[in-house]
């Protein structure tokens, strides 16, 4: 939590540099930037719409790197979770509300635990390593929905998107949005909180778990203690695939409603450093997507009432990343400013000398 923290006032404090350079009171601006994430109930609805897809990317990303695996290709996932998600719904108008939102979530996740298999697969079978694949998977799944959408799900006057996703028909519910005075919030909050669970139980209470850890601790180990490594591997990948699907079915089924080509979303990068600034543990996650989710969203709201650009937020979040990254450097620095405390300190008394 010290280095997380460490990293987010470093942050912080690189983004004031950059407001004072550019002639503006950084205390006004960061003002205008935490009110635009937090000051009423609409925007703290948004601000909770925006960080649940960041909180399931971040948990994709932490699974794998719990399992010794890297995974970067939570963009490519998202598009094709979010892509089977929306072809289903403006297909399926006449499934019962239960069932469809059942099936809805289902095939998001397989969406991506499929998207998640191939880099398993190359990574198990040829050592093919999970960075280079996952990046390779993006691009496929961009490519696919620049075709698909215009082919097939255009919308009536542009075909750079797809059909707009009706209501009745997406992870949205009416209570929700009366709740929040918002029309992005949805189910994906709660679909962000069992994904916390479902990861803490798998890790940490069953064998799988323990499994996939060992194998992410040290495979040779692993496979000397009879446990199949590349069977774990290719598990871990798709369980990892599948959160990032889930989270690309609540963007576009619950926030945007409809899918534009030649996007790639940036959600799936940003998870990345979600996971990084949060520990890889799920709480860790959580807060850590919220942080980001007060960013992404007060920026605007900083820029419409300063000079200051919104690109300062992505300079404040580029510099996390690169504190956090480098966070055996903060390890060092705190476990000297321990030693140093310690020895300040005057010997405990003995009993005796009391």
């Amino acid at each position: 939590m010290v280095i997380s923290l460490s990293a987010v006032l470093l942050g912080l404090i690189a983004g004031a540099v950059l407001i004072l350079f550019i002639g503006e009171n950084p205390l006004i601006a960061f003002t205008y930037l935490f009110r635009g994430g937090l000051m009423n109930i609409e925007r703290i609805g948004n601000t909770l719409a925006t960080a649940t897809t960041l909180l399931l990317v971040g948990l994709s990303v932490s699974f794998a790197f719990k399992t010794g695996l890297f995974n970067i290709g939570g963009s490519g996932q998202m598009l094709i979770g979010g892509l089977l998600g929306s072809m289903f719904a403006l297909s399926a108008t006449s499934l019962p509300r239960p069932l469809f939102f059942i099936l809805l979530i289902l095939i998001g996740i397989i969406g991506g635990a499929l998207w998640g298999l191939v880099p398993g697969l190359l990574k198990a079978l040829f050592n093919v390593h999970e960075v280079v694949s996952t990046i390779m998977m993006n691009w496929i799944a961009y490519w696919m929905v620049f075709y698909i959408v215009p082919g097939y799900l255009k919308a009536e006057y542009l075909e750079t998107e797809s059909k707009s996703i009706a209501v009745a028909r997406s992870l949205r519910t009416p209570w929700l949005t009366n709740l929040f005075n918002s029309e992005y919030v949805n189910y994906g909050i709660f679909l962000g909180i069992l994904a916390m669970l479902f990861l803490k139980i798998v890790l940490d209470k069953t064998t799988l778990g323990f499994e996939l850890k060992a194998v992410g601790y040290n495979k040779n180990c692993a496979e000397y203690a009879g446990i199949k490594v590349n069977r774990n591997i290719v598990i871990s990948m798709m369980i990892a695939g599948g959160l990032s699907g889930l989270a690309g079915l609540t963007y576009y089924t619950g926030y945007s409603l409809n899918m534009q080509i030649g996007i790639m979303p940036s959600q799936g990068f940003d998870g990345i450093a979600v996971s990084l600034l949060g520990a890889g543990t799920p709480i860790g996650v959580a807060l850590s997507s919220l942080f980001f989710g007060v960013l992404h969203v007060g920026k605007g709201f900083m820029s419409a009432n300063t000079v200051v650009p919104p690109e300062i937020a992505d300079t404040i979040i580029a510099v996390i990343i690169y504190f956090t990254a480098t966070s055996l450097l903060f390890k060092r620095f705190w476990g000297v400013v321990s030693k140093k405390l310690r020895k300040q300190q005057p010997p405990a008394q003995t009993v005796q000398e009391a």
